[in-house]
């Protein structure tokens, strides 16, 4: 499996400004590479190549590896724009901000990620240093650093294709590792997950990860930036831009506690972990106009990844069931009308009166679902 580490580049002042010439010229010919693009109509790779390549490498004055991939960057960001105006995330047909968005050609920030290959970036780990290609030429005894995890990751697993960031004034690579995958265990019962916003996780032992720190931690980030948008000051924007990632970092962080300690459990009882299959949420919901805006910032997509890449890496098999009347449906008895959650938290069954915490219940259903799944799996076939 493929694994994304982060470490900080600490270039000195000269190097900084190699660093920033090569990621501006890369991003200057991406934005015209997308603009040749779109008036040629042409998206693919290997055939926009003829296009823009010799343009982009006499006029930016990059190398060969790196012209290829500011165009193999460029196929990829009007593919990822196709795949979120088929799932209507710019909005419906015809709609203001979806036509706006259709006219004009994809345009690149300055800082945006440049990918590296290894033909253009290596590695010293001895001396903790990278030698890096820019415009102005090969960059060498560049020094990095990074969490000791971090560094022994770079140090000791195959490393792939690099991105390098400029992020609030640091610069940072983002490498692709390759890490072993345990072999699966054969579980022995399942761990079922069910994931919400009142309760961010819980599980079917009764476990719960509550989300009213979280939800008021974000509601007092948002009266914050109410204020300071009010303001409208030059400090008040400063501010502003400084703390504009500190939520989304706060949550991470709290996806990440979560997600660690539901593998740890489900691989220290020999089980499997069974969640919610949770794609198309947003346009399968119908909530009032105060819950829009906390089913937004919740982040349930990343802790999902964050649930599936650490019971991979620990061999916990996991398992996506259907999550239809999971909440309405009883799981002693089976029993399903909506009527059996009278409220948020409450779960009483109107046909053999067990009385649990509406979650818990779901969770449950949601480990029984999994188990079923998995043993329609791993049935033999039998001709």
């Amino acid at each position: 499996m493929k694994l994304v580490v982060q470490v900080k580049l600490l270039p000195t002042p000269v190097q900084a400004s190699a660093l920033e010439a090569t990621l501006r010229a890369c991003n200057t010919a991406a934005s015209k590479v997308a603009a040749t693009a779109r008036a040629v109509g042409c998206y693919r790779n290997y055939d926009l190549r003829k296009h823009s390549y010799q343009a982009i490498k006499a006029d930016c004055g990059l190398g060969a590896q790196a012209a290829q991939h500011v165009i193999k960057k460029v196929c990829d960001a009007y593919t990822t724009l196709q795949a979120n105006l088929t799932a209507g995330r710019y909005g419906k047909p015809g709609s203001r901000r979806r036509r706006r968005v259709e006219a004009g050609p994809v345009v690149f920030r300055w800082d945006a990620a440049q990918p590296y290959d290894a033909r253009m970036l290596s590695w010293q780990h001895d001396a903790r240093t990278v030698s890096i290609w820019t415009v102005g030429g090969r960059l060498k005894n560049v020094a990095f650093t990074g969490s000791a995890d971090q560094l022994t990751a770079v140090a000791t697993l195959p490393v792939g294709e690099c991105d390098l960031l400029h992020r609030d004034g640091m610069w940072f690579l983002y490498a692709s590792v390759e890490v072993p995958e345990p072999q699966l265990i054969e579980p022995a019962g399942f761990l079922g997950v069910d994931m919400g916003i009142v309760n961010i996780a819980y599980d079917s032992d009764g476990t719960r990860h509550a989300g009213a720190e979280l939800n008021g931690y974000r509601r007092r980030q948002a009266r914050l930036r109410q204020r300071l948008q009010a303001k409208n000051s030059q400090s008040a924007k400063r501010l502003l831009h400084r703390r504009r990632r500190k939520e989304a970092r706060h949550a991470a962080d709290i996806n990440h506690v979560i997600a660690k300690t539901i593998v740890t459990e489900a691989a220290r009882t020999g089980r499997a972990i069974a969640v919610e299959q949770l794609t198309g949420i947003r346009d399968r919901v119908r909530l009032r106009k105060p819950q829009r805006v906390t089913l937004s910032s919740w982040s349930f997509g990343q802790l999902g990844a964050f649930l599936a890449y650490k019971a991979c890496r620990a061999g916990v098999p996991l398992v996506q069931v259907d999550p239809r009347y999971t909440s309405q449906t009883c799981h002693r008895c089976g029993y399903r009308d909506k009527r059996n959650r009278p409220n948020q938290e409450t779960f009483t069954c109107r046909s053999c009166g067990v009385v649990a915490h509406a979650d818990h219940n779901a969770a449950l259903n949601i480990a029984q679902r999994g188990a079923e799944s998995w043993g329609a799996v791993s049935r033999p076939h039998v001709a």
